[in-house]
């Protein structure tokens, strides 16, 4: 259970379309208090002001105290709990729009960058309650909540930091970061090792050196093996057409893709296709005569 106050605006009509504020609150929780797996339709920035407690998110356990924080991406499953001997308190912030990703972007949060800490709690907090206990209604309520919507992000995006490393967009990790997620995003496109460079803001050389230092491997042979493992997948769970699959994945040339494909397997995509369905009944007829010797 948590004590909280709340405000909401979800639902109401916004004069702000590229970012605007949801709801914010502050809570109190007791011991264990748990809330999800859940999704949420918006962003929302947790920020713990004592206490500690957990975060759940992909697989991945987040140990969060005072002075650090969480963010929950729209449409994720997520789970939170407080620690069972010294449960947290916070505040938090949620929020949507069509600049909300980029603006996340900038101050370094990713898929792979959901916690932060920061120095200015005290500030963050004044900020939520002052929304919170706002009497004005009407335009004058909207304008003012958003005005400090900005206020709580100026000040995250100048003193926090993200699992202890810096937000700062020349940070080396955070540009692989940024790389991968756009190649999971756009390998299906007709994207080069240069539109990759483009979307992350640093040259291509520099790119190409940042994932031979960092993954061992060049931004083309990346994205080439991301791109030929997704077929691999598809050619072993659908019985689409090779030129279909070669589509998909980012190959608008069938023979190219085969040319590839078969480099990285020794097979062609229809010999691969043929050797995994093979190799599939074989082991059906294997679990089926053990299934009647058992019996």
């Amino acid at each position: 259970m948590e004590n909280s106050v709340v405000l909401t605006l979800e639902g109401k009509e916004s004069y702000f379309k590229e970012l605007r504020l949801n709801f914010c609150g502050h809570s109190v929780c007791e011991p264990s208090h748990h809330i999800g797996p859940a999704a949420h339709p918006c962003y929302v920035l947790h920020y713990i002001l004592d206490g500690k407690g957990t975060y759940q998110v992909d697989g991945r356990t987040y140990h969060l105290h005072k002075g650090e924080g969480f963010l929950m991406q729209p449409n994720v499953m997520s789970s939170y709990e407080a620690d069972s001997v010294r449960p947290w308190t916070y505040i938090w912030i949620g929020f949507e729009g069509t600049k909300a990703k980029a603006i996340l972007e900038q101050m370094g949060f990713s898929n792979h960058n959901l916690t932060y800490v920061s120095s200015v709690g005290s500030h963050l907090e004044k900020i939520v309650t002052e929304m919170l206990y706002d009497e004005s209604n009407g335009l004058e309520q909207e304008l003012f909540l958003q005005s400090q919507l900005f206020r709580f992000l100026s000040h995250l995006s100048r003193e926090c930091s993200t699992d202890s490393v810096a937000f700062q967009r020349n940070n080396q990790h955070y540009y692989v970061r940024a790389a991968e997620e756009f190649i999971r995003e756009h390998y299906a496109e007709e994207i080069k090792v240069q539109d990759i460079a483009d979307h992350v803001q640093i040259s291509r050389s520099y790119l190409t050196n940042l994932f031979q230092a960092i993954l061992k491997t060049s931004p083309g042979d990346y994205l080439t093996h991301f791109r030929l493992t997704r077929a691999h997948e598809q050619l072993q769970i659908t019985d689409d057409p090779i030129g279909t699959i070669a589509n998909a994945c980012g190959y608008r040339d069938p023979l190219v893709f085969s040319k590839a494909f078969k480099q990285m397997t020794g097979l062609t995509p229809t010999q691969f296709r043929k050797k995994a369905r093979m190799e599939y009944r074989i082991s059906i007829d294997h679990a089926r005569d053990a299934k009647r010797r058992k019996y």
